[in-house]
């Protein structure tokens, strides 16, 4: 058991923990969450021994091995193979212990280092160390390239598959979402869900803390606050809690109303739809936990597009790629897609296959190689690529970046609009070189929504951002009233701002016929038949398959080819009606608007004044004409869903 006792300690003159208790238990999964400088790192340090209490004490099994994300990567020659089973420490010592006996020619001590060997399983360790590596995302080919050969992104990978290869008792994992694509997230995830040791992990992913903790610790005024459950758990209660104590959520409320109007208007439509009815659900999850982000450090909106084309970009059989010296680099191919007005759709794909390079293409920062993309008139797009602080620069303040966006506005007005996004005072002027990652990325994303896109083009947005800034982030996507295409690993905020998905595999786009937990099941099912195919091959002998499955692989193919045409088949036959639908939401939208206005006059009791009589009249009659329309347009959307619901 991990223990901490009226536990106290200090980084300089700041108080981090000031007599602080509670305890975890052998086996416990915990997800460790707060503020940015609430003191998650050093409480791993205190965690791997490195800091030491002022006060109070902390104890744990002194036998216990502690397995941890090294931040740094030795650019070595070893292969990524022999990096991974150095995190088996146990095993290398019995390796060393092997070597030493053998050049000592001693066979007895030989002899009990091989059955020690054995005992420890170091036969099966590098087929182990694969399995974590091809996890991950690597391939079987590169598990024997040399470390030194990996970018930074893919060594923080090489150092979380060498901490899970280490026969560890508890396990501390800082942010290891953050080097992964959703691929290799749901892999871990169901990794982590077989650990059987303790674990302690810091994220900004929810669903990924929702799917693997069942414990967590909250750090807040110096003090760390034990509560049952996973992440959502613990922002209900924390809710009920911060509810019954105070009534600082007051603040949030305009938020919250905002949130309400759009659930209330997406509810009375979203009886049929998966998709739909999964993003109600988030979003009436959002409202319910308001409160706990009463204290949020911002909140903020998208502003209303000038224009809304329709369709808003349309892609004529698009090769996307690059050009180099050594002619075109075809990335994904035979692109036909026609994005209409107020699509929401996810891109899902393992890192590699196209994503970003599609999305590049779409942004027109990137010319297609063939094809041709056509852009509605009005078209604005807002796009945020996954490099997107680079561009940003670093000797310039926040102010003077939006200038350059907007020559002609007024400095106040700037300046107003950058606190909103909590760059003001001073803040607002100084250079940005020494934010944060957050900090870059909250401008970055202002920069976007100055320029009112209605387009929204969004690739990893989320990756340097905290909890709380997603959560910002998540209500103001929910409420934008144009189109969105997004890539991210975060799936909490896909559920809660996508309405369908598509997929980019084998370079080709194609829809995705499902939700998350579908492509969830459906990466493992893969992952699966994978293992199933591998260890086929080693049965058969020298790598090959025998003719039968090789006919049966082939079937799966032509079956796959089929399923696929047969989806495209039904796309095209589904867009006229998702048009109907999308027409019939805005005139339904409208008329919202209007009823809310009318409701508003007729309850007040001013409006029953003498002088107030022909206006009064008039609003009753139109306040029954508005609702006849809202019922016949309710009836349209439905039975166009239904049309929707048979073709699919």
């Amino acid at each position: 058991m991990i223990r901490f006792n009226q536990f106290s300690l200090a980084r300089g003159t700041k108080p981090l923990f000031e007599q602080t208790t509670f305890a975890l238990n052998p086996g416990e999964k915990a997800g460790l969450i707060g503020a940015n400088g609430a003191g998650k790192s050093t409480l791993f340090s205190v965690l791997r021994g490195d800091l030491h209490s002022d006060g109070g004490d902390f104890s744990m099994p002194p036998s216990w091995q502690i397995a941890h994300v090294a931040q740094e990567t030795p650019a070595v020659d070893r292969t990524a193979l022999d990096y991974t089973l150095d995190g088996d420490t146990q095993l290398r010592r019995i390796e060393a212990r092997i070597a030493a006996a053998s050049a000592a020619h001693d066979g007895a001590a030989e002899a009990d280092a091989h059955a020690a060997f054995a005992d420890a399983d170091g036969y099966t360790a590098p087929a182990r160390a694969e399995t974590l590596l091809i996890g991950l995302g690597f391939t079987l080919a590169q598990t024997q390239d040399p470390v030194a050969s990996f970018s930074g992104g893919w060594r923080m990978r090489l150092n979380l598959a060498q901490a899970l290869m280490c026969r560890s008792d508890l396990l501390l994992l800082d942010e290891p979402t953050n080097h992964l694509d959703l691929d290799a997230i749901i892999w871990l995830e169901d990794w982590l869900h077989r650990y059987p040791g303790t674990l302690i992990v810091i994220s900004h992913d929810r669903e990924f803390l929702d799917s693997v903790c069942n414990v967590t610790l909250h750090l807040e005024n110096r003090q760390i606050k034990r509560y049952g459950g996973n992440y959502s758990q613990f922002e209900i209660l924390r809710a009920q809690q911060i509810a019954l104590q105070q009534s600082a959520y007051v603040k949030q409320q305009k938020t919250v109303e905002h949130l309400q109007s759009f659930i209330n208007r997406f509810k009375a439509q979203a009886t049929k739809a998966k998709q739909a009815q999964s993003r109600v659900k988030a979003l009436e999850r959002m409202e319910l936990i308001a409160p706990a982000h009463a204290s949020s450090p911002f909140t903020f909106e998208f502003r209303t597009p000038d224009a809304a084309p329709n369709p808003m970009m349309v892609m004529e059989s698009v090769r996307c790629g690059y050009h180099t010296e050594a002619g075109e680099v075809p990335i994904v191919e035979g692109v036909t897609l026609s994005i209409q007005n107020g699509q929401r759709i996810g891109l899902l794909g393992a890192n590699g296959q196209g994503k970003s390079t599609l999305i590049k293409t779409l942004a027109g920062t990137l010319e297609a190689l063939s094809g041709k993309v056509r852009e509605g008139k009005g078209l604005r797009i807002g796009y945020f690529a996954q490099h997107q602080l680079e561009t940003l620069r670093p000797q310039d303040s926040a102010l003077e970046h939006v200038a350059r966006l907007a020559p002609d506005t007024r400095e106040q007005e700037l300046r107003d609009f950058l606190g909103g996004f909590n760059f003001s005072g001073e803040m607002a002027t100084a250079k940005i070189a020494p934010f944060s990652g957050g900090e870059k990325a909250r401008l970055a994303l202002a920069l976007i929504i100055w320029q009112k896109p209605n387009l929204l083009l969004l690739d990893e947005p989320t990756n340097h951002l905290d909890l709380e800034t997603r959560h910002a982030l998540t209500m103001a996507l929910a409420q934008f009233e144009g189109t969105l295409i997004l890539v991210s690993h975060d799936r909490h905020l896909l559920r809660a701002t996508t309405d369908n998905f598509m997929l980019v595999a084998k370079h080709r786009l194609q829809p995705f016929d499902g939700d998350l937990d579908d492509y969830r099941d459906w990466l493992l099912q893969h992952a699966a038949e994978q293992r199933a195919a591998a260890k086929e091959m080693v049965s058969n002998g020298n790598g090959g398959l025998a003719d039968d499955s090789l006919e049966s692989g082939q079937n799966r193919k032509e079956q796959r080819r089929l399923e696929a045409q047969e989806r495209q088949k039904l796309s095209h036959l589904k867009k006229p009606l998702q048009s109907r639908i999308s027409k019939i939401e805005k005139e339904m939208d409208k008329l919202n608007a209007e009823k809310a206005q009318l409701d508003i006059f007729v309850a007040d009791a001013a409006s029953y004044e003498p002088a107030m009589k022909t206006r009064l009249t008039e609003a009753i009659r139109r306040q029954a004409d508005v609702n006849g329309q809202l019922e016949a347009l309710e009836a349209q959307w439905l039975e166009a869903h239904e049309e929707l619901e048979q073709i699919g």
